[in-house]
C-alpha cells in the first residue's frame, strides 16, 4: 500500500462525505428542533449518536475490507436473495421520507434567504424542487469527481459558519457540560423520548452509512491493509459530525423557535438577526444552505448505489472486490430520478412532521445493522477482522438502545 493511498489527505474524502451527508439532514433541522424542544439537556445524545454511527460504520468497513464484499453482497451470498426483497421496501420508504425532508429543508433555507413569495409554503415547494433538480444535474452530468469537489466546498462553508454561530450564542460552559455529561431526557409533553431518538438517529446519517463502502471503492480502497487508514478517516468524520450536531442543538436551545412548517428557519434567522445583527442572520443561513444542500447532494449520489447493487444481486451478476457501481447504467440512473422527483409530494407536509418521520424511520435501521455485524464479523471473517470484546459490547448497546427507543417511539 503506497503512502499516498493511506495518507489522511487522500482519505479525507469518504469520511467527510459521509459526515456531510448525515449532518445536513439530521443535525441541522432535527438538531435545532430538538434543541428548542428539549434544550441543552440532550447534548449527550449527539455524542452518543456519533459514537454509535462510528461503531457501525467501522464494522461495515471492516467487513468489506476483510471479504471484498459490501454488506448487501455478503448477506445475499450467505442468506439468500430474500434479503433483497426485505430490504427494498425499506429502501423505498426511507428514500421518500429522506428525499422529502431534504427538499423541504433546502426549500425553507432558500426561502429564508430569498423571500420572493408571499406564501412561505409555496416558497418552500418551489425552492425545494429547484434544489432537487440542481442536485440531480450535478450527479447526473458531473460524476464522482465533480460531486466530491462540490461537497468539500459545502462542508467548509457549513462547518465554519454554523460553529461560529453557536460560539456567538454560547449559553455558558456549565449548562453545556451538564448537557454533555449528565444524561437525561426531558418529558416535553410525552414526546421527549421520540425527539431524543430523532436526534440520536439523525446524527451522522442513517441508511447512508451503508454507502461508505461504495465511496471506498470509488477511491480504490480495497486492501485489507487499508483498515487503519479507514478508522482514522471515520474518526475524523464523526468528530466533525459531533461538533456540528452540538452546535445546532446550542443554536436551537438559545433561540425561541415559535415558527412552524416553512416559517421555522425564517423565524430562526430573524431572531438571530435581532441578537447578532444582519451578520448573524446571513452567517447562519449560509451555513444552513451548505449543510442541507450537501446532505441532499450526498443522498442523491449515494443511495442509488444501494438500488443498483440490489438490482445486480437479483440478476445474479458476479461481484468483485474492486467492482464499482456503474453510475451511467440504467438501475443507478433510474433510482436517481426516482429519489429526486417522487419525494416532491412530501413538500406539502409540515416541515416538522417530515423531519421527525425521516429521523425515526432511519434510526430503526440500526438494530438490524448491529445484529448483522455481530453475526457477520463474528463468524465469517478472519481472526484479524473479528469483533473484539469492546466492539461486541458497543454493538450490543446499539442493538438494545435503538430497539428500545424504536419501540417507545
Amino acid at each position: 500500500m503506497s503512502s499516498s493511498k493511506s495518507g489522511t489527505f487522500f482519505l479525507i474524502g469518504p469520511g467527510l462525505l459521509l459526515a456531510a451527508t448525515g449532518v445536513g439532514a439530521g443535525d441541522l433541522a432535527t438538531g435545532s428542533l430538538v434543541g428548542g424542544i428539549l434544550g441543552l439537556a440532550v447534548l449527550w445524545a449527539v455524542v452518543v449518536g456519533a459514537f454509535f454511527k462510528f461503531v457501525v460504520t467501522e464494522g461495515l468497513a471492516r467487513w468489506q475490507l476483510a471479504t471484498g464484499e459490501t454488506l448487501l453482497e455478503g448477506a445475499v451470498s450467505r442468506l439468500g436473495r430474500g434479503v433483497i426483497w426485505c430490504f427494498l421496501p425499506y429502501l423505498l420508504l426511507w428514500s421518500f421520507f429522506v428525499g422529502s425532508a431534504l427538499m423541504s429543508a433546502s426549500g425553507v433555507t432558500l426561502y429564508a434567504m430569498l423571500p420572493v413569495f408571499e406564501d412561505a409554503a409555496r416558497g418552500k415547494v418551489v425552492f425545494g424542487i429547484a434544489a432537487s433538480l440542481i442536485g440531480l444535474a450535478i450527479v447526473w452530468f458531473g460524476g464522482y469527481r465533480v460531486f466530491e469537489t462540490v461537497m468539500r466546498f459545502c462542508i467548509l462553508i457549513m462547518f465554519v459558519t454554523v460553529v461560529l454561530t453557536a460560539a456567538l450564542l454560547w449559553p455558558g460552559t456549565v449548562p453545556v457540560l451538564e448537557g454533555l455529561f449528565i444524561p437525561r431526557i426531558p418529558d416535553a409533553g410525552g414526546e421527549g423520548v421520540k425527539w431524543t431518538l430523532a436526534l440520536i438517529g439523525g446524527v451522522g446519517g442513517t441508511l447512508t452509512v451503508l454507502c461508505y463502502g461504495y465511496w471506498l471503492r470509488e477511491k480504490g480502497l480495497t486492501d485489507r491493509q487499508d483498515l487503519r487508514a479507514c478508522r482514522i478517516d471515520l474518526v475524523t468524520g464523526y468528530v466533525a459530525t459531533a461538533i456540528f450536531g452540538l452546535a445546532m442543538v446550542i443554536v436551537g436551545s438559545t433561540i425561541s423557535i415559535d415558527g412552524s412548517g416553512a416559517t421555522l428557519l425564517v423565524t430562526l434567522s430573524e431572531q438571530l438577526e435581532a441578537l447578532l445583527g444582519p451578520f448573524g442572520k446571513w452567517l447562519f443561513l449560509i451555513g444552513t444552505l451548505g449543510a442541507v444542500f450537501s446532505s441532499l447532494l450526498g443522498v442523491w449520489q449515494s443511495i442509488p448505489y444501494l438500488f443498483a447493487d440490489c438490482w445486480r444481486l437479483l440478476e445474479r451478476q458476479p461481484s468483485s472486490e474492486v467492482a464499482r457501481v456503474d453510475t451511467r447504467a440504467a438501475p443507478y440512473r433510474a433510482y436517481l430520478l426516482l429519489i429526486a422527483i417522487v419525494p416532491i409530494a412530501g413538500l406539502y407536509w409540515r416541515f416538522r412532521d417530515i423531519q421527525l418521520a425521516y429521523a425515526v424511520t432511519g434510526a430503526l435501521l440500526f438494530p438490524v445493522l448491529a445484529l448483522a455485524l455481530l453475526i457477520f464479523n463474528g463468524r465469517w471473517v478472519g481472526p484479524q477482522f473479528r469483533n473484539r470484546p469492546l466492539t461486541i459490547a458497543a454493538l450490543v448497546i446499539v442493538l438494545l438502545v435503538f430497539s428500545w427507543m424504536g419501540f417507545r417511539a
